[in-house]
């Protein structure tokens, strides 16, 4: 199982990023593919997840509302498009992927972990 993130940067806070996540070595349809991240002295936070088989998704409470996540089945590509961001969203983000139907519970901890992409949000 390989995952990479892509797709962060600095932006000022207000403004927009898209992450990607790019899969490869197992079946995409049959995994769930979570979003997490890590600030700097705190603790990994599970923000979103999406199931590649019915469309399940679930969104952290800080981040619902402006964080939308979507996957291209074709490609083996999970998105995190990420509005109306604030400084706090200031980030290692990663994605995270395991084998099977729903995302119930994926804030626990998932089988596989990839590398992440800074972002960065300047007040």
């Amino acid at each position: 199982v390989q995952l990479q993130a892509s797709g962060g940067g600095l932006v000022q806070a207000g403004g927009s990023l898209r992450l990607s996540c790019a899969a490869s070595g197992f079946t995409f349809d049959e995994y769930i593919i979570g979003w997490f991240r890590q600030a700097p002295g705190k603790e990994r936070e599970a923000i979103s997840c999406i199931s590649n088989m019915d469309g399940d998704t679930r969104y952290a409470e800080s981040v619902t509302g402006r964080f939308t996540v979507s996957s291209d089945n074709a490609k083996n590509t999970v998105y995190l498009q990420m509005n109306s961001l604030k400084p706090e969203d200031t980030a290692v983000y990663y994605c995270a992927a395991e084998p099977r139907l729903l995302c119930v519970g994926y804030q626990f901890g998932m089988d596989y972990y990839g590398k992440g992409t800074q972002v960065t949000v300047s007040s």
